[in-house]
């Protein structure tokens, strides 16, 4: 009987310190140590890849935004601000409905197929737009040459880059709008294209919250 008691304790108190030690390694040691290095060696990406302006932070390179004008009454989807380069549709997002007390984005995917009635009308609905937006005088946009991320939302809704193809798409109603020369628009997006990593993995992008940055600098330089 003693022994059995004896065994239990000594089990217990074994167990203890098992959760205690593993406590104290897995819950704050391994975390300041992952965090202590993560900010040492690349404290941008730790800290979410923030985007500032003027000493304060606008947004995420990670994170897309909308470029709309305030919505009208009456208007139940604010149309989109045409000075600015605009991003990838965003049809997958959502609201929060549950917990109100905080105004969420919840992010996701339109998660129809190819076929999809409601898709196509999403995407030809969108070709429309995108050919209606661009197109100025002189220059009316080929509904051939509107590339597929202009149309399509990513799977998350939150992609915040755009082809090289779809930004000089939108380049000469930037720069109508702007008063710019089309050249300069066009030099923007040259600067704030990026290639593949390492030279062959994925697709030549450019970060549409950066190059619109790069849009008010010119245009409040200019």
């Amino acid at each position: 009987m003693n022994n059995s008691v004896g065994n239990t304790a000594r089990l217990l108190w074994a167990a203890l310190r098992a959760l205690l030690v593993l406590t104290v390694v897995c819950g704050v040691i391994y975390p300041l140590a992952v965090t202590g290095l993560a900010q040492g060696i690349f404290p941008d990406k730790a800290n979410g890849s923030e985007i500032t302006y003027n000493g304060k932070v606008v947004g995420s390179e990670l994170i897309g935004q909308r470029y709309d004008l305030p919505l009208k009454k009456g208007q139940e989807t604010a149309a989109p601000d045409l000075k600015w380069f605009q991003p990838r549709p965003s049809n997958g997002l959502g609201t929060n409905s549950v917990n109100t007390q905080y105004k969420l984005i919840l992010s996701g995917a339109t998660n129809r197929s190819g076929d999809n009635k409601e898709l196509i009308d999403w995407v030809t609905a969108a070709k429309a737009a995108v050919v209606k937006d661009n197109s100025v005088p002189g220059h009316p946009v080929n509904p051939a040459d509107v590339p597929a991320d202009a149309v399509t939302s990513s799977a998350s809704g939150l992609d915040p880059a755009i082809s090289p193809a779809y930004a000089q798409l939108q380049v000469r109603r930037v720069a109508e709008r702007n008063h710019l020369d089309v050249t300069q628009v066009e030099k923007l997006v040259e600067q704030h294209t990026d290639g593949r990593i390492l030279g062959f993995v994925g697709e030549p992008t450019v970060n549409v919250l950066q190059l619109n940055i790069a849009l008010k600098q010119l245009v409040n330089g200019a």
